[in-house]
């Protein structure tokens, strides 16, 4: 007992609480698979998509707009999913969306035209910006409850999780159609939802220890926001946006430029999105420390910079392992930018920033991939990924105009 007495005391800020502690870690843990489930099916779709385009006889303009029933599907879900959970709560909506991206994950393979590709997907995106915007509004719930900044570590779960299916993705790409594959993903998908599910269901929504309220969370009616806030709120929605347009790109055409573009075996492709993926995780497990010794600013432009960078090796290296230097670069320097931007947003409009802020960021990373399609049909592929390192470096600009821009209570 003693020791879970300097667990509760450190987590939960009183030695008040310490009877809610086991409750919240076994939460905690919960949510955390939920967001590696949902990296690791997202990654297992997004290898096995030059599979499925060379199966349709798709066009890159083609399935460009093919995959924007995904961005398509994700936007509209997200804008209803606050609805859904304020009226069915956090936790069943994440439950429900994970199972119904389980289940999604099947259909892409079963299509054999970029057009019925496409209807399938806004199933699919539907399903993954639902679980997106579910999970994360859970977790916002058990941040304020904790009262620690552990928001990195579900990302770093996210993060992970897409490291783990891009690997096991890479193994079986030679082996396995990408029908039976994605079927085999369904299955994990179920059954992991139904297990960690049944925990979610029986946590009620954790409740904020009785203490002074902070920047990210209020406990009373959300606070009108004058036209300032609300400008910087899309400010920093904005950096969330550019930063995760790389991120998609990274996941849905990573593995095609390497395999197209440089030539490199299905294996080794698809290992692209899982090195960038494990950097990712990286960073972001280290994110914490990282934030404590720089700063928010100086990790936000600085890891902005170095993705830039990175992200434009990735593009226009003339060899398939400088371009793989080039995405750990990439995945390293995006790694926190993306918490960054929605924590600085929350502390400006509390749970209505975080929102409005992770909305843009989603939808950046959905509107990603059918944007390059389009421009490397125009173009070339490695050109349409410049955009990727040109966005990264706006991030950074825009993150140093507004350094000075925290609202009082974030100090």
């Amino acid at each position: 007992m003693p020791n879970l007495n300097k667990v509760g005391t450190a987590l939960a800020g009183g030695p008040g609480e310490n009877s809610a502690i086991p409750s919240l870690l076994r939460l905690r843990v919960t949510l955390t698979v939920f967001f590696a489930l949902d990296g690791f099916l997202f990654a297992g779709w997004v290898v096995r998509i030059p599979a499925i385009k060379q199966q349709t006889g798709a066009s890159a303009s083609a399935l460009g707009l093919a995959l924007l029933g995904v961005s398509a599907g994700g936007v509209i879900t997200m804008m209803l999913t606050g609805r859904l959970c304020r009226r069915f709560g956090n936790h069943p909506v994440t439950v429900a969306c994970a199972a119904l991206l389980s289940v999604s994950i099947a259909l892409p393979p079963q299509m054999h035209s970029a057009l019925t590709l496409g209807l399938v997907l806004l199933v699919f995106g539907g399903a993954y910006g639902g679980l997106n915007v579910a999970m994360n509004s859970a977790a916002v719930d058990l941040v304020a409850a904790l009262r620690r900044p552990v928001m990195s570590s579900f990302h770093a779960a996210f993060s992970l999780g897409g490291m783990v299916g891009a690997g096991a993705g890479g193994l079986v790409a030679g082996r396995l159609s990408a029908s039976s594959h994605l079927l085999g993903l369904t299955a994990v998908g179920l059954l992991v939802t139904c297990v960690a599910g049944r925990d979610l269901l029986r946590h009620p929504v954790p409740s904020v220890p009785s203490a002074p309220r902070t920047a990210v969370r209020e406990t009373a009616k959300p606070r009108r926001l004058d036209s300032h806030s609300r400008r910087l709120v899309l400010v920093f929605g904005t950096i969330a946006l550019c930063t995760s347009y790389g991120e998609g790109a990274m996941a849905d055409w990573s593995a095609l430029h390497l395999k197209q573009d440089l030539h490199a075996h299905p294996g080794l492709a698809a290992a692209a999105y899982s090195l960038f993926a494990l950097a990712m995780t990286v960073g972001r497990s280290t994110g914490t420390a990282l934030l404590e010794r720089l700063g928010q600013t100086r990790a936000l432009v600085g890891g902005a910079t170095l993705a830039a960078a990175g992200l434009l090796l990735g593009a226009l290296a003339p060899t398939v392992w400088l371009a793989l230097i080039g995405f750990v670069m990439a995945g390293l320097g995006l790694a926190n930018s993306f918490p960054v931007a929605i924590g600085r947003a929350g502390a400006l409009a509390g749970p209505g920033g975080v929102a409005t802020a992770s909305t843009l960021g989603y939808g950046g990373m959905l509107i990603g991939p059918p944007v390059i399609g389009f421009l490397a049909d125009w173009l070339t592929l490695p050109i349409a990924l410049t955009t990727v390192a040109l966005l990264a470096a706006v991030a950074a600009l825009i993150g140093y105009a507004s350094r000075n821009a925290s609202a009082p209570a974030a100090a």
